[in-house]
This record gives C-alpha cells, structure tokens and sequence, in this order.
C-alpha cells in the first residue's frame, strides 16, 4: 500500500499522463450502505435475434444486409459522428474582433465503422475465450493499417497479416478518400453507456483532427520523453506498478493490467504494453495473443464483481495515422476501460456537482479496487449459474497460463 495516512485522508493524486488532479477521500468508504443488495443476474438474450440490425444475415437499418459472418464484421456506420464529405468551410481570417477571438470553429471530415465481436447476439468479451477475442485484435490492426499515413514510421510494419481487408465478403473496408489524422477504436458496453444494441460490438471513429483526450495524452508523453532523456512515460509506469503490487490485476509478458494511481472511476483499469510499442501493428503474434488474454481477464473480473454483465467504454489509445516522428516514437499503446459501477449491479458513480465543476473525486482507492478485482479471478460467474449443463473455462483457453498476480 502507498504510504498509510491516505488510506484514512483526503487527498489529491496527480494524473502524469494528463497533467490533471483528482480528489480521493477513502473515509467516505466507511460510511454504512443501507441500498439494495441484488441476486446474479442471469443474460437471457437469444443467440439469434430475427430484429437485431448486427446479426449475420439481417437488414441493416439503411437496407444493406449482413452477410453470415462466423468471424468479426466491419460496416461503415449507418449513422457516422462525422462525413467523409461535406459542404467546405474556412474560418474567417482572424481580424482581432470578439468574435474570431471567442467564436472558432474548424471543420472536421471521417470515416465511422461498426465492428461486430462475435456472430452470437448473446455474448459479450467477458463470455469469449482469448483465442476467440483474438480475431478481433486482428481486425482493429487491419482498420488501423488500412487508414495509417504512408508516411509514417508504422507503415513499413504492415506486414501481410495487417493488409486492409479490402474486397474480403466479411467486411465493408475500403481505403478513406482523405489521409486521417487519429483513430479512435472503443465500445461502449451495457445500456448504462449508452449502448443501443445489445449485440456485442465496437466502433471505430477516424477523424482529420486529433481529438482533445489525445492531445492531453501526447502532450504529457512528448513532455516526459524530452525532459527524461528519451525514456517513455508508460513504459516506466508499468515497470513501477509491476515492482509494487498493489494495483496490479493481471500481469503477462507482454502487457499489465493496473487500476491506475490516477483513476477516477471506481474500477477504473488500464492495460499498459510493457515495452515501448506505438501502435497495434508494433505487436507481434505472441504479443497480439497476450493483449487478447489481458483483455479477456479484465472484463471477466468486472462481470464477476457484481455478478452482472458490467457495463463500461473501453478505448484504445496509440500513435496517430499521421503525426509527427516526436509523436509517434513519444505514443504508447494502452487501453482505458471506464466503468461507472460504484456499490452495485445497479448503482453507479456519477460525475456530477463538484466533480464536474471543481475537479474529479472518488471514495474507494485504486489499491482497494485493484484488491477486489483481483478476487475476482477465474471462471465467469454466468457459467457457474448454469448448473447442470457443460461448462469450459476460458480464462487461458488456447493460450499458455499467463503470470498472474
């Protein structure tokens, strides 16, 4: 544990790779919870839903109909954040007045995908053996290499392997009319994150500018790589957790998994790459085989937490498409899964009043929450429920057994 007194004292933890604080106050954990106490809950989804726009073989709410996929599936999204092409628009020249000092807009031009995890509409990542979460780690890296600048250091890695999936049945990928500067690859998880369809899948996002978090991100990563002599930022962290313990929840070779020092959400967890790698095409098949076993782990120990299908927006975070050479050698892979359960299946932590208008807080510490998803090991709750009838672990299903904390 860190030093004892924060264990009982508010206090305020910087966040390195932000540069911003958040407020902790562990004494509020020890106040008496008189809320509800709820049974596990049980997914009662069919495998195949005839009105589900994602599963194999069903139309699309534009009309397009999916193929009958058994591997995951990419469409571009029916409903985009952002238009490949639209109208031109060219900020005014700024002339010192108020408004082109206070009123700026910049346009901003993308591409949107859909990607479906698996062709079962009952299952999610937490239900998926590594070897089947796999395939979907081999996706992102073909939509990231489809869309990565030619001229970046990371386009000579784009091995046969990582080829954009162009003209293949069971996608709907081709090469963006426009050079993209940043990728933003997630799901959001669970009705609670504002998820519309229950099918498992995720999205991608490309935009021409580099979204705000990133920019946060990169900053602090460029920042310390230049005052730390060439060292990375996330490559120290993870050694430091590693060598401490005490908010590790999984560790292999390649990757570990952490509730940060910083974290705001409750369970708040971080998938770090161990070595300075930039970007999905950085990894190697052992490497991609080791991310699908953290990831596998991770959300395996959410569901069991609260014996329910824990909600959560997981995102990757890597080099830009096109950057900088500083900004690429300056990124490092990593994964931040935000989940907003507090107590319970059913109450979650809001970021509301002094959170939104002062500064982030939270109650329980990263050590106890790492702590508590660390117990959380092993079989998936759900398999346990169904007694009676046959049951597989999948916690390493495919793979060698991982180091494990």
């Amino acid at each position: 544990m860190p030093e004892e007194i924060l264990n009982d004292i508010s206090h305020r933890r910087f966040n390195v790779l932000r540069g911003s604080w958040v407020l902790v106050s562990p004494h509020r954990t020890k106040r008496p919870w008189q809320g509800q106490q709820e049974a596990p809950s049980k997914i009662t989804l069919p495998d195949y839903d005839p009105n589900c726009y994602l599963c194999p073989g069903n139309k699309r709410a534009q009309g397009q109909e999916n193929p009958k996929y058994e591997k995951p599936f990419v469409f571009v999204n029916d409903y985009s954040a952002v238009k490949e092409v639209q109208a031109d628009y060219s900020p005014a020249e700024k002339d010192r007045s108020l408004s082109s000092l206070l009123l700026q807009a910049e346009p901003v031009t993308g591409k949107c995908y859909v990607i479906t995890f698996s062709s079962h509409h009952n299952l999610t990542l937490a239900d998926l053996a590594p070897s089947e979460i796999l395939p979907i780690i081999e996706t992102w890296t073909k939509i990231y290499t489809a869309h990565l600048s030619p001229s970046s250091p990371l386009a000579k890695l784009a091995g046969p392997t990582t080829l954009p999936p162009q003209g293949q049945k069971d996608h709907d990928v081709i090469r963006p009319n426009a050079q993209y500067r940043y990728m933003q690859i997630f799901e959001n998880k669970g009705a609670a994150m504002g998820c519309s369809n229950p099918h498992p899948h995720g999205q991608v996002w490309t935009t021409t500018s580099l979204p705000e978090e990133l920019s946060l991100e990169l900053e602090q990563l460029k920042k310390y790589r230049r005052e730390q002599g060439g060292l990375n930022l996330l490559e120290d962290y993870a050694k430091l957790e590693s060598g401490k313990k005490e908010r590790v929840i999984f560790e292999n070779k390649s990757f570990i998994v952490v509730c940060p020092w910083w974290a705001t959400w409750p369970f708040e967890v971080m998938i770090i790459a161990r070595q300075h790698k930039r970007a999905l095409v950085d990894f190697d098949d052992e490497e991609r085989r080791e991310l699908a076993a953290a990831i596998a782990e991770v959300t395996r120990c959410y569901d069991n937490l609260f014996e329910t299908s824990f909600p959560y927006s997981m995102g990757i975070h890597q080099a830009p498409l096109e950057g900088t050479g500083v900004e690429i050698e300056a990124s490092h892979f990593h994964i931040h899964f935000y989940p907003p359960l507090l107590r319970s299946a059913t109450v979650r932590k809001f970021l509301v009043g002094y959170e939104i208008l002062a500064e982030p807080q939270r109650d329980i510490t990263p050590e106890q929450a790492a702590a508590r998803l660390r117990n959380c090991a092993g079989e998936l709750y759900r398999k346990k429920l169904a007694t009676g009838s046959e049951t597989r672990n999948v916690s390493n299903e495919g793979f060698a057994n991982p180091k494990k904390r």
